[in-house]
């Protein structure tokens, strides 16, 4: 396997069809998120979930981990940024591969949803992929280099967007910005704010995420 790693939650069922992928933030890892596994299971019996450790330990939360260094965080540099992505990337990518390879489901059984630092992964290798994933769910994150996507966009999936109308991390226009981005390029946008909400999930974003990973999951 790929060097990332994680937490992973069998199918309730004990019949994995469907593959639902947690891309966690800057500074958290895998534990952060997979604990959403264990109320969605009880309506997604036969999804397996899995949420990989991001590749770096985290400059800012030694203790955590990070997909790529940000600048105005962690003083790297542009460059280091850009060069920490595109290798995250490429390992994400390599891993979704060997993983649904390894639960026997495909592209259009699998799912990702991102929080935050994890959504601007996921909305960035999702489109880039031959084959179209089942969705992507993206909580409190922004898209990034909009101005490539046309270019490089090589599958169009729906994709619900999620962000807190309080957020102190993540500007709010993030969401709009992003939308009418993948918009313009042909995707299925669907976008939910969540009333005084922070740089978290919310319990109404949760059950809209619920309903879509529902509704596209075959």
């Amino acid at each position: 396997m790929t060097e990332l790693n994680g937490p992973r939650r069998a199918a309730k069922s004990g019949n994995g069809k469907y593959l639902v992928v947690f891309v966690h933030g800057y500074g958290a890892d895998g534990n952060d998120l997979i604990g959403l596994a264990d109320s969605l299971a009880e309506h997604l019996p036969d999804v397996v979930f899995h949420a990989p450790n991001a590749p770096q330990r985290c400059t800012g939360n030694p203790m955590g981990f990070q997909w790529f260094p940000i600048p105005w965080l962690d003083g790297s540099s542009e460059a280091e940024a850009a060069e920490g992505m595109a290798s995250a990337a490429a390992l994400l990518n390599d891993w979704l591969d060997e993983t649904m390879k390894a639960e026997g489901v495909d592209e259009a059984h699998t799912l990702l949803v991102g929080f935050s630092q994890g959504t601007m992964m996921s909305l960035h290798i999702a489109p880039r992929r031959p084959e179209p994933l089942a969705g992507v769910v993206g909580f409190s994150g922004r898209l990034l280099a909009p101005e490539t996507l046309e270019d490089e966009a090589l599958s169009h999936l729906p994709i619900l967007l999620i962000h807190g109308d309080e957020d102190p991390v993540v500007p709010l226009q993030s969401l709009p910005e992003a939308a009418d981005a993948l918009t313009k390029v042909g995707y299925e946008v669907y976008t939910h704010i969540s009333k005084g909400t922070g740089h978290g999930i919310a319990q109404d974003g949760l059950q809209l995420a619920l309903q879509f990973i529902q509704q596209q999951l075959p």
